[in-house]
């Protein structure tokens, strides 16, 4: 693999080579804090007031859920070392070798929809921001926006690893710091008075609140944790790859959550503004002259995390089973992203609902995954048979149908106890929500089904698992031989 960050990254979901293991943990604290410094999470803060809780509540549920949230995702990226490989296909050693594909999919359903979302802001928010500035924020504008924010995501996926890590630097530095002036020109609009003043909620509305901060925000990146951490030497701290994740994943969203539930307690007309154009309604409050600074921020910050996910598309559309050079898995799924983009922003009537929907329907099977995951993670005691990782017939095996049946048990019991009336195609959802009120009873909203089915994946592997693993641990190791599987 070459070194250069503008060259094709030729490795796909197959094992590193220890020759090309590189970095430290606190390398990884660039590319996700970048991935996380987006402005969008100043309008979570309106999303989470949308329960009807107090200040103080959401601040609570904010930034619990976050933190929370971003330690699974530093708990996974232990994987990423201790197996010299993309996040979906360490996820075999649970799942068999072909029974990974499962996770696989649902994992690249949910990044795809994850980039096209980050995309639309992107887009929606230029709009926007040239509209104040008297130069049209028509269909036009729109176009050239989708058509250059696309071709920079795709080009970043394109390019992989190299190139994300640096420029992920840049961005950090760039975007953080731009970041932090909107801060302080938009610290004017807040009235703290009222913001303390707004009421307090139910216990269903601040459950609902927390699960939707989680889904929304370190949910989002589990299944995606490891491709970043799999190019460290093996003798990298794991504790420090637990902590630069973490910290560098849930820096921005916590400071960004907190000022949005400030901002958007203070003002109805902001709060509602942010329902419609999550970004761009952020501008109004803004002089003039800062509105090309902070259209580099918002772009840079989404471009970011969209670059990340579409890197991770690609990987996990390799782990579905399509045999393509890597490069091509990111292009298809590009071409994916900017269709959905082309729809929600010319079609689409509304982005909020279909945005929670999305995020709550996926959130509760990547929830039984990563309970999953995180058991099979804590149950290892060794390094993972890296060839073994693509052989059916070796120590991982072809289906492994506990962890299999644990997905879809999670999925069925999940999705019965959450709701999205914003979406009217989930209307199917919620049917165990009877003994707690029904549809449109007090917890019908606190989607508890998300908690569950992350339960039932962790306590069920923990229970069912444990006897694998020791047995899979228990074979001897055979030489390694190099693996080519999905290398280009």
């Amino acid at each position: 693999m070459s070194d250069t960050a503008l060259s094709v990254e030729v490795n796909g979901i197959n094992q590193i080579a220890e020759s090309e293991r590189k970095g430290s943990p606190r390398d990884l604290f660039w590319p996700w804090f970048a991935a996380n410094v987006s402005v969008l999470g100043v309008s979570y803060g309106s999303y989470i007031l949308g329960f009807g809780i107090s200040f103080w509540q959401a601040a609570l549920v904010g930034v619990v859920g976050v933190v929370i949230s971003f330690l699974f995702v530093g708990i996974i990226s232990i994987a990423g070392k201790r197996g010299s490989a993309p996040t979906m296909t360490l996820t075999r050693a649970a799942f068999g070798v072909r029974g990974g594909r499962l996770p696989s999919l649902i994992s690249w359903l949910l990044t795809v929809g994850w980039e096209t979302s980050l995309v639309v802001v992107a887009v929606l928010a230029t709009a926007t921001i040239f509209d104040r500035l008297g130069a049209g924020g028509g269909t036009g504008t729109k176009v050239v926006a989708l058509i250059v924010i696309v071709a920079m995501v795709a080009l970043g996926g394109t390019l992989g690893f190299n190139l994300i890590m640096r420029a992920q630097r840049w961005i950090t530095w760039i975007a953080g710091l731009l970041t932090a002036v909107y801060l302080v020109f938009a610290a004017d609009n807040i009235d703290f008075g009222r913001v303390v003043d707004l009421p307090g909620g139910s216990a269903p509305a601040v459950i609902g609140a927390f699960v939707f901060t989680m889904t929304g925000f370190g949910l989002g990146w589990v299944n995606a944790a490891a491709d970043y951490s799999r190019y460290l030497p093996r003798s990298a701290s794991t504790r420090g790859v637990v902590l630069w994740t973490t910290l560098g994943s849930s820096l921005p969203p916590v400071v960004l959550l907190l000022f949005g539930i400030l901002l958007a307690g203070s003002s109805d007309d902001l709060n509602a503004g942010i329902a419609a154009d999550p970004v761009g309604a952020l501008t109004t409050i803004l002089p003039t002259w800062f509105l090309v600074p902070f259209a580099v921020a918002t772009i840079l910050g989404l471009v970011a995390g969209a670059i990340m996910d579409v890197y991770s598309s690609g990987l996990a559309l390799l782990n579905v089973g399509l045999r393509v050079p890597r490069w091509v898995a990111v292009c298809i799924d590009s071409t994916l992203m900017l269709i959905g983009a082309v729809y929600v922003v010319f079609f689409a009537n509304d982005f909020l609902g279909p945005f929670q929907g999305f995020l709550i329907t996926l959130g509760v099977p990547i929830a039984a995954w990563c309970g999953i995951f995180i058991a099979d993670i804590a149950l290892r005691k060794k390094d993972y048979a890296e060839d073994e990782l693509f052989t059916p017939s070796g120590r991982y095996g072809d289906v492994r149908w506990v962890s299999v049946g644990l997905v879809v048990v999670g999925s069925i019991v999940g999705w019965g106890l959450v709701t999205n009336t914003l979406a009217s195609w989930l209307d199917w959802q919620g049917y165990f929500l009877g003994p707690l009120g029904g549809k449109s009873g007090d917890w019908a909203f606190a989607n508890l089904g998300v908690l569950v089915s992350l339960v039932i994946g962790f306590v069920g592997y923990l229970l069912l698992g444990r006897g694998a693993v020791r047995g899979q641990e228990a074979l001897p190791t055979v030489p390694e031989s190099p693996v080519t599987e999905g290398a280009n």
